[in-house]
């Protein structure tokens, strides 16, 4: 696990007292193997809420994505040194539960200011909970990224698993709104899934983001997952050997 194990430990416990307090395992099992289902055939279906429209895949989603992507993210983190210096804020795009702030908070070792947007009251709603349960600073709130929350030269903003989940339209203007960000002297941090069919615009958007000096890489990490998170996995029939995942970073000017 990544830094600060004792509080990750202890989210990852109340993750499980709240979701599976009216769940059984198998049925979080057959809401993961639906809402693995999604990602792969249309993952367009995830920004139009298929993602969170059953407590099942709510649940789902939240114990077992969260923790498989605040871990796959702190190591990408930790593997470009974004950690260091640590930004004074995080602003969070698309937020999710809220795992990717929140991981590159972790890995900073102080106290950056996350705040974070997502279209989905739910999200929000566990995004606030993630920042509480890991003793970070942050807040969440509704938003649908047609524009940015301002992020100080000293901050850095991350977009993981969000640009995709957009249409193409809408992506290209977020993109740019991202890459105004980075004019005025913010990080920036992309991360998609590293499977090219599910990112066909990718190489275009990874041309202008290396044209302003950044980096683009591919990540294979060992698939160290804690216990509900293996026993999810193998049990929808999912088996990850490795965290997966490609980015794209750039710092300011």
């Amino acid at each position: 696990m990544a830094p600060h194990d004792d509080r990750l430990r202890e989210w990852l416990t109340s993750l499980e007292t709240r979701h599976l307090a009216d769940l059984r395992i198998a049925e979080v099992t057959r809401a993961l193997r639906a809402l693995s289902s999604a990602y792969v055939q249309r993952r367009q279906k995830l920004a139009a809420g298929v993602a969170l429209d059953s407590k099942g895949k709510r649940a789902a989603f939240a114990l077992f994505y969260g923790p498989l992507h605040l871990l796959t993210i702190g190591h990408i983190v930790r593997a470009i040194g974004t950690d260091t210096p640590a930004p004074s804020e995080i602003l969070d795009l698309g937020c999710g539960t809220g795992v990717a702030g929140a991981a590159w908070a972790l890995c900073s070792g102080s106290s950056p200011r996350i705040i974070s947007v997502d279209r989905h009251p739910w999200a929000v709603e566990e995004s606030r909970r993630t920042y509480r349960e890991l003793g970070l600073r942050g807040n969440a709130r509704l938003g649908d990224l047609r524009r940015l929350p301002p992020v100080a030269a000293s901050g850095a903003v991350i977009a993981a698993y969000t640009l995709n989940e957009l249409p193409g339209e809408r992506r290209r203007s977020v993109q740019a709104l991202l890459l105004e960000v980075v004019a005025r002297g913010s990080r920036l941090l992309i991360v998609e899934p590293i499977a090219r069919a599910f990112t066909p615009w990718w190489d275009e958007t990874a041309a202008r983001i290396k044209s302003l000096g950044g980096r683009e890489d591919e990540w294979r990490f060992p698939a160290d997952l804690p216990p509900l998170q293996r026993l999810l996995d193998k049990s929808a029939g999912l088996d990850h050997q490795e965290l997966t995942a490609r980015s794209l970073y750039v710092a300011g000017p």
